[in-house]
């Protein structure tokens, strides 16, 4: 028994796709390489610059009454430091402590215009990289390593945005201020933050965007200077300082605890004490 013969629109339909296809095999490829992972987005809207209109806090500074503690952290390896104007405004002898009892005494530079100032000793720390140009935005983690209430530990804080200091008292002013939202903090710390005053804050790269300079415990709240204040206290004090290359290690909400402590077992990030 014979087989009926195939249509003639399968036949022209076979040898069409057969020429397509020979046609589209001798294409030359150039397609494109597949796109890259989409860029990290940021975490908020970018921050916008100061300004008279933002909101403001007032802080009162008694004159001092007796010794203080606080914070201060290496900026260049030949004994520059940072710290908060207030932990060593009006000091008779500030010190830089490097051991159990044993302090480096510092000469002081003070910003008269803004919550921060320079230390100098014999011999320094390695520096913490400082990253006071970058834009900042609005929901961005920090990390705060110091020494809370005299002892080791730190804090972690989201930023919010921006806010006018109003300073009442020993060096009244008003400057501008960045304010964070307080989200972790040493494991068992309760109360008062008082002492991380000077602290560096850090990015997730450990790059230095502020200095820790108050609290509003109630808030939940972290202050830290705007990254202009403190580009103008180093001008100020006719610093040059030298460019710190970064640890290539990123700073996380797991591992921040681990970090503040190697800092400050390399003494990066030091505890400062004021003789009134």
């Amino acid at each position: 028994m014979r087989r009926p013969p195939l249509p003639d629109w399968l036949i022209y339909a076979a040898v069409v796709g057969a020429l397509l296809f020979a046609a589209l095999g001798r294409r030359e490829h150039v397609d494109a390489p597949p796109a890259p992972p989409p860029v990290r987005k940021a975490d908020g809207a970018l921050l916008a610059p100061a300004s008279p209109f933002d909101p403001s806090v007032t802080v009162d500074v008694p004159d001092r009454a007796g010794p203080a503690t606080g914070t201060a952290f290496s900026v260049a390896s030949s004994g520059v430091w940072i710290t908060a104007r207030h932990v060593i405004d009006g000091c008779r002898q500030t010190a830089v402590v490097v051991g159990d009892g044993l302090g480096v005494a510092a000469t002081a530079d003070i910003d008269p215009q803004g919550e921060a100032a320079v230390l100098r000793t014999r011999g320094g720390a390695p520096a913490l990289p400082l990253d006071l140009g970058a834009p900042l935005h609005e929901g961005e983690l920090a990390y705060h390593p110091g020494f809370p209430q005299g002892q080791p530990g730190e804090a972690a804080s989201r930023l919010l945005g921006r806010e006018n200091l109003v300073v009442h008292g020993r060096g009244a002013r008003v400057e501008p201020v960045l304010v964070w939202a307080e989200v972790g903090r040493t494991d068992g710390l309760k109360g008062s933050l008082g002492g991380l005053s000077g602290a560096p804050a850090l990015d997730a790269q450990g790059r230095v965007v502020g200095v820790t300079i108050a609290e509003a415990p109630r808030r939940g709240r972290i202050y830290t200077t705007a990254p202009e204040t403190v580009v103008h206290l180093i001008a100020e004090s006719r610093t040059a300082l030298p460019v710190a290359p970064t640890s290539g290690k990123l700073i996380t909400r797991e591992n921040y605890g681990k970090v503040a402590d190697s800092l400050r077992r390399d003494l990066r990030v030091a505890q400062v004490v004021c003789l009134a």
